[in-house]
């Protein structure tokens, strides 16, 4: 039997620890016993161009997930390493930032022969199979290749079931390493590909086309259980764009859960208008099955913007889905957004009011604020653009976007000072109470009920011991 041809897949260094799901989800739909998978991790390797040298010998395939922003640097890097040393080494980049530039990809930089659009599990088997044989491209769905000195791109692969693709093998990577750097037994997991919804600040529906695939409950109990043997997690981290499309998917996931008597905590996404679904029994038994916290955006307090925004929700929404968590102690998460072009005061007021009102019900709450980065693939972002805004070019340029941490032209430095102090005194006034600190919690609640952020002298301090992270 000839050996097994070598395959590497590389996650970019980041400052998050969530374990690489879309290469565990490559590396387990492809045929083991034809192929050895190795998935290398820049944020768990420190000698990651070390560890690609010493598996290059016998590799026929290098790729890469990647993300817009900083995480590009790195997957250069490495890439550029890969075609320098073993130039015969067919190099394939996906991830967010390739589904939305497929073809500039390609163009800005020669050392990547591939990139995928979207769902890779078949898409990128199909491109190893093709590979091996050195067969066309022209065959693989989703994908662009270099055709000579032309650069192609092929017809869109539709979303494939999540049901058809098999059950991801966490052994590809050690679980404990990403465990340790969380600093908890945090299970990473995605039962859902898509998102029917059509929010204009978001990329999703570009890439997926507002199609929408989920793992059946059963199915996730059955894994659940295998995994909870395996890795004994303490909490299962929902990394779904909308985990609670379905209210009755969720209600089974919850019986999964607890028939099998998998005693974990959970955390996910939910929309506002999906808690305004459910009812107090559906709550009462998520929160049973071991429901600990959710991510509800809500990003702004003004229905006209939310509306602007196509969030296709109820103000409403937002704080029968608080008072709901709030009954059964459920943990939440409201981002919000500013910064928006042609945002008002008033809308800006709005947003204020809002976010005092839930911080209010429950230190379990939490509203991070985000200022508006035009980010491509969206409707707003296309609107800006057509009106003048220049997006970075280069794959280079796009390495220094930082949609996390920075601001777009439409946040005054006035604006963007008020809303560093307002975070911050949130943070100090309305997180969890410590009793050696309430004195300074009350004294964060007076400034942010009273809008009083002169002379931010315990920020300053703050921010003089503990530097601020960039995300991207």
């Amino acid at each position: 039997m000839s050996p097994r041809k070598k395959i590497i897949l590389y996650n970019p260094k980041a400052v998050f620890y969530d374990m690489p799901l879309a290469l565990l989800a490559l590396a387990s739909n492809l045929n083991s016993e034809l192929y050895e998978v190795i998935i290398i991790d820049g944020r768990i390797d420190e000698n990651a161009s070390e560890t690609i040298k010493k598996n290059l010998d016998g590799a026929i395939c290098f790729g890469v997930t990647v993300l817009t922003g900083k995480p590009i640097v790195d997957a250069l890097e490495k890439t550029r390493l890969v075609k320098n040393i073993a130039p015969h080494v067919t190099t394939v980049w996906g991830g967010w930032h390739a589904s939305l530039f497929p073809k500039k990809t390609l163009q800005d930089e020669p050392t990547i022969d591939i990139s995928v659009q979207g769902q890779g599990e078949q898409t990128f088997k199909e491109i190893i199979e093709v590979v091996e044989k050195k067969e066309s491209l022209a065959t693989v769905k989703g994908i662009c290749f270099r055709d000579g000195e032309a650069i192609v791109q092929n017809p869109p692969r539709a979303l494939q079931d999540m049901n058809e693709l098999n059950r991801i093998n966490y052994d590809f990577v050690n679980v404990e390493d990403y465990f340790k750097k969380k600093g908890q037994r945090q299970f990473d997991y995605i039962s859902s590909t898509g998102c029917h919804f059509r929010c204009a600040f978001c990329a999703d529906p570009f890439v997926f086309g507002r199609n929408y695939s989920a793992v059946e409950p059963e199915r996730m109990g059955e894994e659940f259980s295998y995994y909870y043997e395996k890795y004994q997690f303490t909490e299962i981290n929902f990394q779904d764009e909308t985990l609670f499309t379905y209210p009755k998917r969720i209600r089974a996931l919850a019986s999964e859960l607890l028939e099998r008597k998998i005693k974990i905590t959970w955390a996910g996404t939910m929309r506002a208008d999906q808690a305004h679904r459910m009812d107090d029994e559906d709550f009462a038994l998520v929160k049973k099955s071991g429901l600990r916290r959710v991510l509800i955006g809500v990003e702004s307090g003004s229905q006209e913007m939310m509306d602007w925004l196509k969030k296709d929700i109820k103000l409403e929404y937002v704080f029968e889905a608080a008072d709901k968590c709030l009954k059964h102690d459920i943990g939440v998460i409201f981002p919000f957004i500013v910064g928006f072009p042609k945002e008002t005061q008033k809308s800006l007021a709005a947003t204020i009011s809002v976010v005092k009102q839930l911080n209010a019900k429950s230190e379990k709450f939490e509203t991070p604020i985000f200022y508006f980065k035009p980010y491509p693939g969206s409707r707003i972002t296309d609107d800006v653009v057509k009106e003048g805004y220049q997006l970075p070019e280069s794959l280079e340029e796009w390495s220094q976007f930082d949609y996390i941490g920075s601001k777009g032209p439409w946040v005054s430095e006035e604006m963007y000072r008020f809303f560093e102090r307002f975070k911050f005194y949130l943070k100090v006034g309305y997180g969890k109470r410590r009793p050696l600190f309430y004195p300074i919690q009350l004294l964060g609640r007076w400034r942010v009920h009273n809008n009083a952020f002169g002379l931010p002298i315990e920020k300053k301090l703050f921010e003089f011991f503990k530097p601020k992270q960039r995300l991207s």
